[in-house]
């Protein structure tokens, strides 16, 4: 019995005297790290900025949202070069021959684009009325060639991005979900098919981006 005691002795000992016990534990080995100063994200950092940290609360480029499915990642910038480039885009929906939910994908344009470019797909919704309403610039007819002629990825690109008075969708649809208004878009334009001619694409959608 003695000896358990004595054992626990000395190791309660060892525990004591390797805490320190009032002396200096040593140098943590990257203080800048071991002592990191908690940042949070929607809080003020212009601290960071004054001490000349470069920080801008965005994401790394090139991140995916967790769960995001990777066939619907869009590889092009929000620039001259990219929107060119969208016109070799194809729905991946269609390529991948998934069932579309028409309904549902009716339903979501009518919340985010009916409201401007109308039930009928006629650039004449409530946000516009013919130039009596709110809105005095008028959307863009669904229904004209030009723009049926515009490749499913210069359309994408436009909704992710915006495109002059109109402004991102990214945070109101998923990728997928974007994919889907589209392709409603086509059955009411009586084309379910993207461009077969990436080229003609092209030029169509920068044509329309410099009207």
């Amino acid at each position: 019995m003695k000896k358990y005691l004595l054992i626990v002795t000395v190791a309660a000992s060892g525990i004591l005297a390797g805490c320190g016990a009032g002396k200096d534990p040593g140098y943590a080995y990257m203080p800048d790290m071991y002592y990191s100063v908690a940042n949070e994200t929607y809080a003020n950092h212009q601290a960071l900025k004054d001490a000349g940290v470069n920080y801008n609360g965005l994401p790394v480029a090139g991140t995916v949202d967790r769960g995001e499915d990777l066939n619907f990642v869009y590889p092009f910038k929000n620039d001259s070069t990219g929107y060119a480039m969208s016109a070799t885009i194809k729905n991946p929906l269609d390529t991948m021959n998934v069932a579309i939910d028409m309904k549902e994908a009716e339903r979501m344009y009518l919340i985010h684009c009916g409201i401007c470019h109308g039930a009928k797909l006629d650039g004449n919704g409530p946000l516009f009325k013919g130039g009596d309403g709110p809105y005095s610039a008028a959307p863009k007819n669904f229904m004209d060639p030009a723009v049926i002629a515009l490749a499913d990825g210069t359309m994408f690109h436009s909704i992710t991005y915006g495109i002059r008075a109109m402004g991102s969708y990214a945070s109101q649809l998923t990728p997928k979900q974007r994919w889907e208004v589209i392709a409603f878009i086509r059955s009411k334009q009586g084309r379910t098919a993207p461009a077969t001619d990436s080229t003609a694409a092209t030029k169509d959608s920068t044509a329309i981006a410099k009207n």
